[in-house]
């Protein structure tokens, strides 16, 4: 009996298991064979990293150059590091996508701009490193004008068709940037009738090498494109998340290309490299994948937020400037030095397939060179974050590959290898050994458990490396910013938006010049629970005791400003997250609660604060007491902090509402003083 639809994964598991007891039972070694003779299997696209999607790169673009641009040399650089091959951004939408908001490039339908969001700097200097690499683009949220009020962004196809090509031709006219790719809504519901005007606006404007991928989710579209020609002549790859490494045969019936357009989203110890290098080679191997591509590319945004080092490297101390080159990094360079896109995979059984004894093989052509990939990933060694990983067995091996069609005259393979060490021993990552000689078209190779092997007759590959980063530090305190050294659209130093985008702006007032002000005028099209009023983090999740100001001046009555301390949760949590919240609002009145909801209060009054006027406002909060003042005085004690505020989190400012009627500025924010909790055993926690 055939193996089709979802009884694919369970076939090809039994045939494994068969497989295996086999050679194991008899003791044999089994052959593999690489025949290009009878034809190729499918063209390779490449592997990739994602940046956005949460603003997950929202701390490398503080960094300063010289580390900024060794961090891009590891990831993108050919021939150094990672080297990878496509580049995926969040096309911003100002809404929380995961670990926080990324700027729209159109904060209303009478807005545009093209200089605001890292993602365009980004794509620049990551075309300098590599002019051949993709672009591709994806929106997680929207602009609430999107849709015209509702939560559908397909409301009006034609209007968000044309939100979406101004993005791509905003990339070439103002950054020079040909974008490759572009998708439709991240793991959200798509629709036929926004994708088929999108096809045929792309080719009507001159951007018909611009290929769609559809839908950046599961397999619903699958169905949709079998029964509508039109929509699949409008698709050109099916791109799937966490799959798993399994597609269906209704995938492979609708002969478009497949991706696993968002993989990986895995902590970036040695267990992620694991599933790292499992799946590079099993997406293909396993569901014909031609592409994969890290969620996320860097982790570079706060510890404590959502997905913390789920990353193929980790920068989180634009301070200190320290990063770390994690394993990951060394995993993908054994398949994206040695191979390009445009490169051909072998056939299933013909230079693709599973070890005998574990563990999986893939093998690409160019036509001239060959690459082999071969991991030994043991089950509890590589476990991705999802989806579930159904148990199999490792064992040492030994394989024998045979040289067959047009690789017969091969005689010598470069080899480089890894081997990830667990429970205290050291990895290998990455390193050259002595060249196999092949005799007669064939060669052998010990494979042990959890190793990767590149075999290759390219004579290229490099473990890059700078010295070392700066050593790990503290945020720095005290802290001051006026905003006043930045360039206008961008963002504040070490300022990570959770909900509202918080850009600088000129604010017409001499005294105060460039500001911070939030630039969102409406709630956007959600892509998971969003925060009901705009906030942005700064610092450090373990701070307890903290001193800090900030002036601010609201635009209206109906406005008003929040700062805040020990502020627990971020990401797609920062709507109902707990802290201490100090509420200031421009008709004189204050409140202060332990909820983003308000749904307490700790203390409230009036002072003396009107509209379009700056006051400053201070908040004071030692291990047991908190206070705030505004325009230095006093407007609330708490002798005892009430049991129901967090004993630590980041700090925050904020405005009460989205509100173009209401703009929200600050200036001149100071840092005075922040100390981490202190555990019952008195170690820090950080």
């Amino acid at each position: 009996m055939g193996c089709n639809g979802i009884q694919l994964k369970w076939c090809q598991e039994i045939l494994f298991t068969f497989l295996l007891s086999v050679c194991l039972l008899q003791h044999v070694n089994c052959d593999y064979r690489l025949d290009d003779s009878s034809g190729l299997g499918r063209r390779f696209d490449g592997i990739g990293g994602i940046s956005g999607g949460g603003a997950t790169s929202r701390l490398l673009v503080d960094y300063d150059t010289q580390y900024q641009q060794q961090i891009l040399d590891y990831l993108f650089l050919p021939n150094f590091g990672a080297s990878l091959h496509i580049f995926k951004v969040e096309i911003g939408g100002d809404a929380q996508s995961t670990d926080g908001t990324e700027s729209s490039h159109m904060h209303s339908q009478s807005d545009e701009n093209y200089q605001r969001g890292y993602e365009w700097y980004l794509m620049k200097e990551v075309k300098k490193r590599n002019p051949n690499i993709k672009l591709y683009g994806l929106p997680w949220g929207w602009p609430g004008w999107i849709g015209n009020g509702t939560m559908n962004p397909f409301e009006n196809p034609k209007v968000t068709v044309d939100y979406t090509m101004k993005w791509i031709a905003g990339a070439r006219k103002y950054h020079n940037l040909t974008i490759d790719y572009i998708g439709i809504w991240n793991e959200k519901a798509y629709s036929i009738d926004y994708i088929k005007e999108l096809r045929k606006s792309l080719d009507e404007n001159g951007f018909q090498n611009v290929e769609i991928v559809a839908a950046d989710g599961k397999f619903e579209i699958v169905s949709d494109v079998l029964k509508d020609k039109d929509l699949a002549d409008a698709i050109s790859i099916l791109g799937f998340h966490y799959p798993g490494t399994i597609t269906t045969e209704d995938c492979w019936k609708t002969n478009k290309t497949l991706w696993s357009s968002e993989d990986y989203s895995t902590f970036n110890d040695n267990v992620g490299a694991g599933c790292w290098a499992r799946i590079l080679n099993q997406n293909y191997v396993n569901g014909n994948m031609t592409s994969t591509i890290s969620w996320n590319v860097i982790a570079s945004y706060y510890d404590n937020l959502p997905y913390f080092r789920d990353g193929l490297m980790t920068a989180i101390e634009p301070w200190s400037g320290h990063y770390v080159v994690e394993s990951p990094i060394w995993i993908t360079a054994h398949t994206t030095q040695f191979t390009q896109p445009g490169w051909t995979y072998l056939q299933h059984g013909s230079g693709v397939g599973h070890l005998d004894g574990g563990g999986s093989y893939v093998s690409l052509t160019d036509g001239q060179d060959l690459t082999i990939i071969i991991e030994t990933m043991s089950h509890k060694h590589s476990e991705c974050i999802r989806p579930p990983l159904a148990p199999y067995k490792v064992v040492n091996q030994t394989a024998q590959f045979t040289l067959e069609g047009s690789f017969a005259k091969v005689t010598k393979l470069y080899v480089w290898y890894s081997k990830l060490g667990f429970s205290g021993a050291d990895s290998t990552l990455f390193v050259q050994k002595p060249s196999f000689v092949v005799m007669g078209g064939s060669f052998k190779v010990n494979l042990g458990i959890d190793e990767v092997y590149t075999l290759t007759t390219k004579k290229i590959g490099r473990k890059g490396s700078y010295p070392a980063s700066p050593p790990s530090a503290s945020f720095p305190v005290p802290f001051f910013d006026h905003f006043e050294s930045y360039n206008l659209y961008s963002e504040a130093f070490g300022f990570a938006d959770q909900a509202g985008v918080f850009e600088i702006r000129d604010s017409g007032d001499s005294s105060h010049g460039k500001v911070m002000q939030q630039v969102t005028t409406e709630p956007p099209v959600r892509w998971c629970n969003e925060a009901a009023l705009p906030i942005t983090y700064i610092g450090n999740q373990s701070w307890s005791e903290v001193v800090f100001s900030i002036d601010a001046s609201v635009g209206s009555s109906s406005g008003g400003a929040l700062i805040a301390a020990r502020v627990v949760n971020g990401g797609c949590r920062t709507h109902n997250t707990g802290g201490l919240f100090f509420f200031i609002y421009a008709n004189g009145s204050f409140s202060v609660t332990s909820n983003l909801l308000q749904l307490d209060s700790l203390a409230s009054g009036q002072a003396s604060v009107s509209p379009n006027k700056w006051f400053n406002v201070r908040l004071n909060i030692t291990a047991s007491s908190a206070s705030g003042e505004i325009d230095g005085q006093t407007v609330f004690l708490l002798k005892s902090i009430p049991a129901i505020v967090p004993s630590n989190g980041f700090i925050a400012v904020g405005a009460a509402d989205f509100s173009s009627r209401s703009p929200m500025m600050f200036d001149n924010f100071i840092l005075t003083s922040a100390s981490p909790l202190i555990s019952k055993l008195g170690v820090t926690d950080t």
